[in-house]
C-alpha cells in the first residue's frame, strides 16, 4: 500500500510541475502498459508520453526484465515523493535503456534491469523540465 501511495505521491507532482510550465496533464489509467501521463500542447500539436517512477529516497529503478519493452520517450524519476521537497530527474528514453545496470538473481537466474542513482541523479537531469520542450506554437500564448 505504502508503495501505491509513494507512486502516486510521485506522478501527482509530476503532473503539477508540468502543469506549472503550461502542460495540459492527463493521467493514465494505473498499472497499465506504457505511459503514466500525457502532456500535451493547447492545440494538441505536440503530445509527450511521460512514464513516471517514484521513489520514497535515493534509490535504484526497477526496469523489469526486457529493456526492449520500456516504452514512453520520456521518463521522469522523483525521489523523496513523499516528502515536501521532492527532486525529478527528467530523461529520455534511450538515455534509461543506456544506463542500466544488469542483474541475475543467484537463486533464479532471472534477469532484472535497473536504473543506479549514479545514472540518473545526475546535475544534467536534475529538474531539467526544459528538455521537454515549450508546450505552446511558436507565437503562442
Amino acid at each position: 500500500m505504502r508503495h501505491q501511495l509513494t507512486g502516486n505521491a510521485g506522478l501527482y507532482h509530476v503532473a503539477r510541475e508540468l502543469s506549472r510550465r503550461g502542460w495540459h496533464v492527463m493521467p493514465t489509467v494505473r498499472n497499465a502498459r506504457g505511459a503514466d501521463l500525457y502532456a500535451a500542447s493547447d492545440d494538441e500539436s505536440l503530445v509527450l508520453p511521460i512514464q513516471s517512477k517514484a521513489l520514497s529516497k535515493r534509490d535504484p529503478v526497477p526496469l523489469g526484465g526486457d529493456l526492449d519493452k520500456l516504452r514512453s520517450h520520456w521518463w521522469v524519476i522523483t525521489i523523496n515523493a513523499n516528502n515536501d521537497r521532492p527532486t525529478c530527474f527528467v530523461m529520455t528514453l534511450e538515455e534509461v535503456r543506456s544506463a542500466a545496470h544488469r542483474g541475475v538473481s543467484p537463486t533464479t537466474g532471472k534477469v532484472s534491469f535497473w536504473l543506479q542513482p549514479k545514472s540518473y541523479a545526475r546535475p544534467e537531469f536534475e529538474e531539467a523540465w526544459d528538455r521537454l520542450g515549450e508546450p505552446s506554437p511558436a507565437g503562442g500564448a
